[in-house]
């Protein structure tokens, strides 16, 4: 059985860390983002459709997003897991 709390925290957290991790390549060094973000759609260019320059309040605002559905996600994870499980 998954604790749902703590597999929703864990993916929230991983998630998070992950998007700062991207951001801050994005701002040292944007080839390698650009590479690594593509690799994820097997090549297609989807990094030129990211804006030029974002601003702060977008950035916090994706990251509380990304953050929040993650968690919702990892929450619905573990519970349909436990719910399968016990079948």
């Amino acid at each position: 059985m998954l604790n749902t709390m703590a597999f929703a925290h864990s993916l929230a957290t991983l998630s998070g860390a992950v998007y700062i991790v991207f951001y801050a390549l994005a701002v040292v060094w944007r080839d390698a983002f650009r590479f690594l973000f593509n690799a994820q759609f097997f090549g297609a260019d989807v990094a030129a459709l990211l804006p030029q320059q974002l601003t702060y309040a977008g950035f916090v605002g994706t990251f509380i997003a990304l953050i929040g559905f993650a968690w919702l996600s990892g929450f619905a994870w573990a519970w349909l897991y436990n719910r399968l499980a016990a079948s």
